[in-house]
């Protein structure tokens, strides 16, 4: 029997590890680039790994990919979706079962670096707790895993463009577009509190920016932890278009923020966004869009700015 003097107290234990960092692993027809996926998941400094692969009803043989992944890896989590219900649900299915105290949604078309959970934890713990969100920099890559730059670039003078922004951002992100989706590490509180995705909507990042930042903090950290890759076949070529199926979820997440802003720069922010929006809306034809957007506008300058 050991002596009991030489054992810790469980709390203690407990106290001493990392936090465990819950990766939720989506992956639909990413056949072709899952091995490089998933080896940067086994490549990770960090100790504490929850791993959770998510595959929502692939037709390339990305299913059979992850089956072998998680068989020759027995901690990891494998689910098969039988039907497509795209990232939001996909995403959410997983994460209500993931138990780690900071989440990752990793798209398996991208890379992890392998400081990355390292880095980001490091940055979380030198932090208050109001912090829910820490973001980086990325280095962007094509089909072929060639370099396109990075996400932030430097100018002339060393300032980044998009210009980072930490600390209260729900302006910033009202306003324009500057955090890189795949590099952000989430307090699971922060996720927990706004019950995570939003399945109602096309895609999940703008409306997470949003409803996270009116309560949490967010953090740049000026590292490159990801590789993002790029698809010339992206939704991009049909923005705005009657069929881009974002438009009226953006604005279904810009009818949130009308009750979020408190300040006048958030409603200022708010109002150039849903101008642009109005605008492309117009150039393109969205009708639906168009008026959706009107109306919105109408109703935040019908506000009192109090």
């Amino acid at each position: 029997m050991p002596n009991s003097s030489f054992l810790l107290p469980h709390s203690l234990l407990s106290a001493a590890l990392p936090p465990l960092v819950s990766i939720v692993a989506l992956c639909h027809n990413h056949a072709r680039f899952l091995a490089e996926a998933l080896d940067s998941i086994l490549a990770q400094t960090y100790p504490r790994l929850e791993v959770w692969l998510v595959d929502d009803a692939s037709t390339d043989g990305s299913a059979e990919i992850l089956t072998t992944y998680a068989a020759q890896n027995p901690t990891w989590h494998l689910l098969l979706l039988p039907e497509n219900v795209g990232n939001c649900r996909a995403f959410n299915q997983a994460f209500r079962q993931t138990t780690g105290e900071f989440i990752i949604d990793f798209a398996t078309d991208d890379v992890l670096l392998p400081a990355r959970i390292s880095q980001q934890i490091n940055a979380f713990q030198a932090l208050g707790a109001s912090y829910g969100v820490v973001y980086s920099n990325a280095e962007l890559i094509n089909e072929a895993g060639g370099s396109l730059g990075r996400h932030h670039r430097p100018d002339a003078a060393g300032r980044l463009h998009p210009r980072p922004a930490s600390g209260w951002v729900l302006a910033d992100v009202l306003g324009r577009y500057f955090i890189s989706s795949p590099t952000m590490l989430m307090r699971r509180a922060c996720l927990a509190a706004l019950g995570g995705y939003d399945e109602a909507l096309a895609y999940e990042d703008f409306d997470f920016w949003v409803r996270a930042s009116r309560e949490w903090q967010f953090f740049y950290l000026d590292e490159v932890t990801t590789r993002k890759r790029r698809h010339p076949a992206s939704l991009g070529a049909r923005a705005y278009r009657p069929s881009d199926p974002f438009v009226l979820s953006t604005l279904a997440v810009c009818q949130k923020a009308l009750a979020l802003c408190r300040t006048r720069p958030e409603r200022a922010a708010l109002g150039r966004r849903l101008r642009w929006e109005l605008l492309q809306t117009l150039r393109y034809r969205h009708w639906a869009g168009a008026r959706r957007a009107l109306g919105l506008l109408a109703r935040l300058y019908g506000r009192s700015e109090g």
